[in-house]
């Protein structure tokens, strides 16, 4: 039996093949082939384009509203949705919209235009050589120099930012926070009886009985892991044995 589910797409995958277990694991290691790629989904979301926008059509046609009537006897939620509404209809005839795909995605502050075209030579050199237009050698020099420009822009990038941080703090500490960005969310988890557990405590206590038992007692070893509050650690005052030179 499998308690790893590989996919939830039929047909994605196949020839899958059980090769054992590795070292003490009681788990099989499991080989398979993909079948057919997926396409990662676009998203196809708008934003406004405000470099197209025509600004002075905007003014315009705002000028031409005359506000003393329009607002009137109005109180102040009346008169904002009065705004809102003659703003959106504004906004609608002068500032176009384009399609917000999660490809072009924020890049890193050290990626520009030269550097983007590397990296587009790259892939082109990659797809040419997997075509047998191009040699090895001419494809892995290609590689070799993109790669060497992307890493003498980003510690030239981290140099100035470092060097800076004293009249610049905000985009050092910017820089910092993205690289240490991550995703700490675990979805709900499902216990030995079936239910759905959310609680973050609930959800350790389960992770935790789900790698002790990972691993037999088959080399000597107990790997359970557990979580205690409150008590002294021993361990960091104890004491390691000393190893003479005839034992090592």
């Amino acid at each position: 039996m499998l308690d790893l589910v590989l996919t939830n797409k039929e047909g994605l995958i196949g020839d899958v093949k059980l090769k054992g277990s590795l070292g003490c694991s009681d788990h099989e290691m499991v080989e398979f082939k993909i079948l057919r790629a997926v396409r990662r989904a676009h998203s196809k979301l708008t934003t406004l384009d405000f470099s197209r926008a025509d600004s002075g059509l905007f003014r315009d046609l705002l000028g031409r509203i005359p506000w003393d009537k329009a607002l009137e006897g109005r109180g102040a939620q009346d008169s904002w949705l009065i705004f809102k509404g003659h703003l959106l209809q504004a906004q609608e005839q002068c500032i176009p919209t384009k399609r917000k795909s999660s490809k072009n995605t924020k890049r890193p502050p050290w990626m520009n235009k030269e550097l983007l075209g590397k990296v587009k030579q790259k892939k082109e050199a990659y797809r040419e050589w997997k075509q047998g237009q191009v040699a090895w050698e001419e494809y892995r020099e290609t590689v070799r120099s993109a790669r060497e420009q992307l890493r003498k822009a980003k510690a030239l990038i981290e140099l100035n930012l470092a060097g800076d941080v004293k009249d610049n703090k905000k985009s050092f500490y910017r820089y910092v926070s993205d690289k240490r960005r991550t995703s700490e969310n675990v979805g709900p988890l499902q216990n030995e009886t079936g239910d759905l557990v959310t609680q973050d405590m609930e959800k350790a206590e389960v992770l935790n009985d789900f790698f002790a038992s990972v691993f037999t007692g088959k080399c000597g070893l107990s790997h359970t892991a557990q979580v205690t509050e409150g008590k002294d650690r021993d361990w960091e005052n104890a004491e390691l044995p000393t190893v003479g030179e005839d034992q090592v």
